[in-house]
C-alpha cells in the first residue's frame, strides 16, 4: 500500500507511542479481513461473497468506523465504499432486536437503494440482523407492515422516509448508525428540505458516515449532517480513474450524432457485451430507443419520471442480459454496480468532469477491463479541455496516417463512408418507415436548446483552446483500424479538401475598387464606371503630390466631389421586381414609428397584477436564490401546500393525510403507549417491550390464531346448552381412551 493511500487527514486525540506501534504491529501482522477483529459471521458472509482482501478504501475506513469515529470518506467509484459501512454495521448491531431502527442508509436514487439492500442480503446472510426497504412509488400500505415487523436498519430515499416519519410519526430515538450514501448528491439534489427534517429528528448521539466519489464544491452542505470531530479518507486525488478504463473520443456534428452511435454500436463494440448510453434528457431516452430498435438492437431504457415498475422491470431486463444496451439519464450515473458491463457511450459529453468520473466508473470495476466511448461535437470541445485539465492526462489527437501503436484518451473522427450509409438509413426512416420518428426529433431539439440554458460553462482557458483548435485535421480514430479499409493517401486528399480556401473571393475585388457589396445587388458594377473611378483615382493622386501642403484639404474636396459618382437609377417595375429585404424590415429593427403603442406595451413591466389569473400566477412562481447552483431558481409556492413542522421547517401538508390511521383501523392493530425513556428492556421476558409507534398484534394467520387461544382461555359466562355440550364431548373422548387403553 503506497504512502499516499495510507494518509488520513482529520481532527482526532493523540495517542500514546505505545498503543500506536501495538496497532501498527497488528497491521503488519494482516492486512486481510482476519485482522480486522470481525465476528465469525460476518467473516463467513465476506469470504461468501467473494471478497478475500480488502481495497484501500476499505483498509482505511473499516477500522475507524469500528472505533466509533465519524468518518468522511471519498473514492473513485468501484472501489468497494458500500462493503466500508456495512461490514461494521453488521459488526456492531450484531443481533437482531425487537427495540426498533438502529441503523439508517439513505441514498439519492431507487436504483442505488435496491443494489445497497441486495448487497445487504448477501454480506448479512450469516447473521440474523433485518433491512427493510423504502422506496418511493411503491405500496405505503406494504411499508407501514414492515417497518411494524421491528426491522435492524432501514435502507430508504429521504422523500418517502420523511412521509413515513411524519405519517407514522415514528420515533429515531433508538437510531446510532446513519449513513448517507453518494453525499455530495444528497445534499446538492432538491433533497434540502427532506434532509434538514431527518436529521432534525436523529438523535444527537449518533455515527454518522459519508461516502462519495467526488468532493462536492460547496463543502459547506456537510456539516448539516451533524458530524462531530470527523475523520477525512481522501484517495480520490491521484487515481480519478481507474487503470484499466480505455477511453476513446469522436468527433461529429450534432445532426451525426445519431448515426456515430449506431455505428459505434455496430462495428466497434462487439456483439453481446452489455452497453449503457448516457443522454442529456428523456425526449432523446425515447428517440434512440425507437431507433435502436428499427436498427435491430436489442435495448431498454430508464429515466425519473418513468413509472416505478417500469424502471424496476426495464433494469432486471439489461441486468439478466436480455437486452444489450441501456439508455438512460444521469440517474443511472451514480453507485449503480452492473458486474458484467463492457462499454459506457457519452451521447452528450457531460459538462462536469466529476460527472465524467461518475459515468465512466460504472465500467472496469473490481479490476475488470471496461471501455468509455464519447461522442463530441464543436460545442462541446470546451468541455473535453476541461476533463483534460481536471484528470491531468495528456490528449492525443488521431493523425492522419495510420498509426502502429495507438494510445489511449485520442480523439479521432469516425469514417465518412460508414457514417454516411448510416445517415442515408436514418433518413429512410424519418420518411417511409416512421414519422412519429420526424416530431420526436423536433422534441429533442426543444428539449436540448432547455437543457442549455441549464448547463454551466466551461473554463475560460478552454474556451480559448476550443476557438483554435481545427477538427478537419483529425484523421481517423484508432478504433475504425480494422472497420475500413481507406488508404493514408485518400485521407490526405480529402483533409487537403476540407482545408482547402481560394485566396481571392468576390468580396476582395470589390474592395479593390472602393464598391460595397451592396451595389453588385443593384446592378451599378459596370467595367465602364470602374474605368472612371481609376481615373479619378489617378488625377486624385497625381494632385496630392503636386500641393503638399494643402494635401488634406485637397484629398477631401476630391473625394467628396469626384470619386463617388451619382448611383444610375434603375427602372423598378413593382409588378416584376422582388425585393431583397421584407416589407416589415423597419418594424423588425424597432425603427418604425406607426407602431410605437405596440412597443411600449412590450416594454411595460407589470409590478402588480390586475386580474385573478395573473396575480395567481405571480403568487405561486417566484424566483429564489439557489446557494448550490449559484443562480435564481423559480420556485413553485401554490401547487403544494406546507406546514411547520416541530422542527421549524416547512415540510407539505400531503405528508400527513392520515393513510396510517385508516391503516390501523383497518387491520384492526392495537398501537401500545409510549415506553419512558428510563425503562430498561428485559431480554428474558416472553413479550419484550417495544419502542413507541410500533404495534403489539400484527393481523397475520399466526397472530389471530394465538389471539383466539388468548380469548378462549378467558373466564366468559356460558349457558346450559354450551355447559352440556362440553360434558358429552368430554366424556366420549374417555370412552375412546379406554378403548385404547384396553387394546
Amino acid at each position: 500500500m503506497s504512502a499516499k493511500e495510507e494518509k488520513v487527514v482529520g481532527f482526532e486525540l493523540d495517542e500514546p507511542a505505545s498503543k500506536s506501534s501495538s496497532r501498527a504491529k497488528k497491521k503488519k501482522k494482516s492486512q486481510g479481513f482476519q485482522g480486522m477483529g470481525l465476528s465469525s459471521n460476518v467473516l463467513r458472509g465476506i469470504v461468501k461473497r467473494g471478497y478475500n482482501f480488502p481495497t484501500p478504501i476499505q483498509r482505511q475506513a473499516i477500522p475507524q468506523v469500528l472505533d466509533g469515529k465519524d468518518v468522511v470518506a471519498m473514492a473513485r467509484t468501484g472501489s468497494g465504499k458500500t462493503a466500508c459501512f456495512l461490514i461494521p454495521m453488521f459488526e456492531k448491531l450484531k443481533l437482531h432486536s425487537a427495540n426498533g431502527v438502529r441503523a439508517l442508509v439513505l441514498s439519492p436514487t431507487r436504483e442505488l437503494a435496491i443494489q445497497t439492500f441486495k448487497f445487504f442480503k448477501d454480506l448479512g446472510r450469516f447473521t440474523d440482523l433485518r433491512a427493510v426497504l423504502i422506496l418511493g412509488g411503491d405500496s405505503m400500505d406494504t411499508q407501514f407492515s414492515t417497518i411494524h415487523s421491528s426491522p435492524d436498519c432501514i435502507i430508504a430515499t429521504p422523500g418517502r422516509f420523511l412521509h413515513l416519519i411524519v405519517e407514522m410519526n415514528l420515533s429515531l430515538k433508538n437510531v446510532r448508525f446513519v449513513v448517507f450514501d453518494e453525499a455530495d448528491r444528497l445534499f446538492e439534489m432538491g433533497f434540502g428540505e427532506q434532509m434538514r427534517e431527518i436529521l432534525h429528528r436523529l438523535p444527537d448521539i449518533r455515527q454518522t458516515m459519508l461516502f462519495s466519489a467526488t468532493l462536492p464544491k460547496v463543502i459547506v452542505h456537510f456539516t448539516r449532517a451533524g458530524l462531530s470531530n470527523p475523520v477525512l479518507i481522501r484517495l480520490d486525488l491521484d487515481n480519478k480513474l481507474p487503470d484499466t478504463l480505455e477511453c476513446n473520443f469522436y468527433n461529429c456534428r450534432d445532426e451525426d450524432k445519431l448515426a456515430a452511435l449506431i455505428c459505434i454500436l455496430k462495428k466497434v463494440i462487439k456483439p453481446g457485451s452489455l452497453t449503457v448510453v448516457f443522454v442529456a434528457t428523456k425526449h432523446h431516452v425515447e428517440m434512440i430507443h425507437e431507433v435502436l430498435d428499427w436498427s435491430g438492437i436489442k435495448n431498454t431504457f430508464l429515466y425519473s419520471d418513468l413509472h416505478p415498475l417500469a424502471r424496476k422491470i426495464n433494469a432486471a431486463k439489461f441486468q439478466m442480459g436480455k437486452v444489450d444496451v441501456l439508455v438512460v439519464t444521469d440517474i443511472a450515473a451514480r453507485g449503480i454496480d452492473i458486474p458484467l458491463l463492457d462499454s459506457v457511450i457519452n451521447y452528450h459529453f457531460p459538462p462536469k468532469p466529476k460527472l465524467f468520473v461518475h459515468r465512466v466508473g460504472r465500467v472496469a470495476r473490481a479490476g475488470r477491463q471496461g471501455t468509455a466511448y464519447s461522442l463530441i461535437s464543436h460545442e462541446e470541445t470546451c468541455y473535453l479541455f476541461d476533463l483534460h485539465l481536471f484528470l491531468g492526462r495528456p490528449l492525443h489527437l488521431a493523425s492522419i496516417e495510420k498509426e502502429e501503436n495507438p494510445q489511449d484518451f485520442t480523439l479521432g473522427s469516425i469514417p465518412t463512408e460508414l457514417l454516411n450509409e448510416e445517415i442515408e438509413e436514418l433518413r429512410n426512416a424519418y420518411t417511409n418507415v416512421k414519422l412519429d420518428l420526424e416530431y420526436k426529433l423536433q422534441g429533442c431539439t426543444n428539449a436540448f436548446k432547455q437543457f442549455n440554458k441549464s448547463r454551466p460553462g466551461a473554463s475560460k482557458e478552454s474556451v480559448r483552446r476550443a476557438k483554435q483548435f481545427k477538427a478537419s485535421s483529425l484523421g481517423i480514430h484508432p478504433s475504425f483500424y480494422e472497420v475500413t479499409n481507406t488508404d493514408s493517401d485518400v485521407l490526405s486528399f480529402l483533409n487537403k479538401m476540407k482545408n482547402y480556401k481560394p485566396n481571392r473571393t468576390i468580396f476582395d475585388k470589390v474592395k479593390d475598387f472602393n464598391q460595397t457589396a451592396k451595389d453588385i445587388q443593384f446592378g451599378s458594377w459596370f467595367p465602364a464606371q470602374i474605368a472612371k473611378q481609376k481615373e479619378k483615382k489617378e488625377k486624385a493622386d497625381s494632385l496630392r503630390g503636386l500641393h503638399d501642403s494643402n494635401a488634406e484639404d485637397f484629398e477631401k474636396k476630391v473625394i467628396n466631389m469626384e470619386t463617388f459618382p451619382k448611383r444610375i437609377q434603375m427602372h423598378v417595375d413593382s409588378d416584376y421586381y422582388i425585393r431583397h429585404a421584407p416589407d416589415d424590415e423597419q418594424t423588425e429593427k424597432g425603427l418604425s414609428l406607426d407602431d410605437g403603442r405596440q412597443n411600449i406595451q412590450r416594454a411595460a413591466m407589470d409590478i402588480t397584477a390586475d386580474d385573478d389569473v395573473s396575480i395567481r400566477k405571480q403568487k405561486t412562481l417566484i424566483k429564489k436564490w439557489d446557494p448550490s447552483s449559484k443562480k435564481y431558481v423559480f420556485k413553485n409556492t401554490d401547487t403544494v401546500k406546507k406546514v411547520k413542522s416541530e422542527s421549524g421547517y416547512w415540510i407539505p401538508t400531503s405528508y400527513k393525510s392520515g393513510r396510517y390511521d385508516k391503516w390501523v383501523e383497518k387491520n384492526k392493530i392495537q398501537e401500545e403507549s409510549e415506553d419512558s425513556e428510563d425503562e430498561t428492556v428485559n431480554p428474558y421476558k416472553k413479550k419484550p417491550t417495544k419502542p413507541s409507534g410500533l404495534v403489539t398484534h400484527v393481523n397475520t394467520h399466526w397472530a389471530r390464531h394465538n389471539q383466539k387461544i388468548l380469548n378462549k382461555s378467558k373466564p366468559i359466562l356460558k349457558s346450559k346448552d354450551s355447559i352440556m355440550k362440553q360434558r358429552n364431548i368430554k366424556e366420549k373422548m374417555k370412552k375412546k381412551n379406554k378403548k385404547k387403553t384396553k387394546k
